[in-house]
């Protein structure tokens, strides 16, 4: 993979379905939804600081989790490995689902009949997974290819929205000094959700065409590009959408549409949307079966995901977790166990910031003979804002996700002891 293409994984893994909704989740904050946006933009820079500074250092497969490894050890590293993987693997049903909701208006039939849905889903996650099979650059190709096609419906309803600027809609709301502190932290905390992936480039490193230098570099664009394609398209949509209609919409990016060109357009929009689903759910099909591909010839996951085929492609592990995606998607089409599958995806992301906190820390053991002034300043920064974050998440999400990450010791011990 060459530098556009490790650019469009980490841009393409973050832009998922979630920014397509967050217009509606921020009406309520009014003006300091883009404080929120600025914000997390500031934090997730300094985290793709970080690994820019990781990558250079240690360009090895595996990213977060062979930077925590190499600073701390095997058992941090395995922790970290194994929390996310379970977020990888979780992630990829969410999208397949919700890529198959955007395709309401074309095939409504099938997308609102439970059983139905849920085996288009699961075709989707089988079809990317044979793409990623035949070779990381097929799946690169993938990657640019839809990575262009999602940009292209943010930018233009963006552009278009801050033509027609409403300022009266960035008004702030009325409170006291610390309840638009409460408020800026919610809005903050709903918006870092749009940035998570931003690490992906790190993660396929024996796979990218000089990595000490294209990883760093694509990290750290990708995560300003996508920045700027949030920021724009959050003010375009709530500069279109009245704020009592965006705060009850379930399709923000279509009624914005809707309002510049008629219905067509938001047929278009959604068309939009479902690819940016399945163009994340590609992304993420390869990270799910990079990175237990690494660990696994480290000797800390089991030795059949260290299986790759004449391509070099890690099949195996691609399998399993296709597997256990598919799994997720038939909880889902079972009524009672909806619950249970969006609690599942909840305690996921929590998985993506336990490594964020490591590779912080992890920037003042690796290679500190590079380590300028600035750099630590940065990963101080960092750090500061990943352990905010997971404050963020909740008390309830935390001690579900410490728990999560504690049942991956027994495959731990067990692997250790076959040693």
């Amino acid at each position: 993979m060459g530098f556009w293409m490790a650019v469009s994984l980490v841009i393409g893994n973050m832009i998922g379905s979630g920014v397509f909704l967050l217009p509606a989740s921020l009406a309520a904050f009014g003006g300091l939804a883009l404080a929120a946006w600025l914000v997390t933009v500031g934090g997730a820079a300094c985290l793709a600081f970080v690994f820019a500074h990781l990558a250079r250092a240690n360009p090895a497969a595996g990213g977060l989790y062979a930077y925590t490894r190499g600073a701390f050890g095997d058992l941090p590293g395995f922790l970290v490995a194994w929390g996310y993987w379970i977020s990888a693997w979780s992630a990829t049903a969410a999208l397949a689902v919700a890529g198959v909701g955007y395709l309401d208006p074309f095939i409504p039939g099938i997308v609102r009949t439970p059983a139905s849905a849920a085996a288009l889903a699961i075709g989707a996650v089988w079809l990317f997974t044979a793409v990623n099979s035949a070779g990381v650059r097929a799946a690169g190709g993938v990657q640019v290819a839809t990575t262009v096609l999602k940009i292209l419906p943010l930018a233009v309803i963006g552009i278009g929205g801050v033509l027609y600027f409403d300022s009266g809609a960035f008004a702030l709301p009325v409170g006291t000094p610390r309840e638009a502190a409460a408020s800026l932290s919610a809005a903050a905390t709903l918006t870092l959700w749009a940035f998570l992936g931003l690490e992906s480039g790190t993660i396929p490193a024996d796979s990218i065409d000089d990595p000490g230098r294209t990883i760093p570099r694509a990290t750290v664009i990708g995560t300003l590009i996508a920045g700027v394609i949030y920021i724009v398209s959050t003010v375009g949509v709530m500069s279109l959408v009245p704020a009592e209609t965006l705060a009850t919409t379930t399709a923000p990016f279509a009624d914005a549409a809707r309002a510049l060109w008629g219905d067509t357009a938001a047929r278009l929009v959604a068309l939009g949307a479902a690819i940016s689903c399945f163009g994340a759910l590609n992304g993420w099909v390869l990270v799910v079966g990079q990175l237990p591909l690494a660990v696994s010839r480290d000797g800390l996951f089991p030795s059949i995901f260290s299986r790759v085929s004449a391509t070099g492609t890690p099949v195996a592990g691609m399998i399993i977790a296709g597997i256990l995606t598919s799994s997720l998607i038939a909880m889902n089409s079972t009524r009672g166990l909806v619950e249970v599958f969006t609690f599942i995806i909840l305690l996921s992301t929590l998985a993506t910031l336990v490594p964020y906190l490591f590779c912080s820390l992890a920037t003042f053991l690796t290679a500190p003979d590079r380590l300028t002034r600035g750099m630590k300043i940065v990963a101080g920064v960092a750090f500061t804002y990943a352990l905010w974050a997971v404050y963020g998440a909740g008390q309830e999400t935390v001690f579900w996700g410490f728990l999560l990450l504690m049942a991956g010791l027994p495959v731990f011990v067990m692997i250790r002891r076959k040693a």
